[in-house]
């Protein structure tokens, strides 16, 4: 594991707290399952951890959104009500990013979501995200597009508006100040 990618104790304590606040908050989004099982599996994951703290340092507001026995892992999404705001402006991947000529942003939405660790959701999983509340009602959110999409030179992103779920596509190389991603952890 990478050194630089590790939480002092204070800082794994204070993640914690923070989570286990929200995830009480919110006990509708995760019927059935127990703080203590998450916490002693976050515990025990302390790489999960940093992952979960950028994740919250960029304002997705993580919490647990399920668990699935086949695998036994806990899923989290974020669940910011807006597009996270500390990963706006981005264009999808690394290829977008170095096609763009002119006012390139900073980063790319996979390679953020690969350097902390985490991965985009899918059009499924927003839209499950979206079964537990009201998400992106003003903000969209980049989500995992299909290589053939891509390969063309597009990239997906869904809202919420109307009180209905859209999947839109986009050229990969834009990006707007009110699109960002929502990202996904098994841990």
């Amino acid at each position: 594991m990478n050194y630089k990618n590790q939480l002092s104790p204070a800082q794994q304590e204070e993640l914690l707290h923070t989570l286990q606040t929200r995830f009480e908050k919110n006990m509708a989004r995760h019927k059935g399952i127990e703080w203590s099982s998450v916490q002693a599996r976050l515990e025990a994951n302390p790489e999960k951890l940093w992952s979960l703290s950028e994740m919250e340092r960029t304002g997705g507001e993580p919490d647990v959104v399920g668990y699935d026995a086949g695998t036994d892992k806990y899923t989290f999404y974020d669940c910011a009500a807006e597009s996270p705001k500390g990963r706006r402006s981005l264009c999808y991947d690394h290829q977008a990013l170095e096609e763009r000529k002119e006012h390139k942003p900073e980063n790319s939405a996979v390679e953020m979501a690969t350097d902390m660790g985490i991965q985009l959701l899918t059009e499924a999983q927003y839209r499950e995200l979206q079964q537990l509340g009201k998400f992106d009602l003003k903000t969209s959110s980049w989500v995992q597009t299909p290589s053939e999409i891509r390969k063309l030179g597009g990239a997906l992103f869904c809202d919420r508006r109307y009180d209905t779920v859209f999947l839109y596509h986009n050229g990969a190389q834009s990006y707007y100040a009110a699109r960002a991603f929502r990202g996904a952890l098994k841990v």
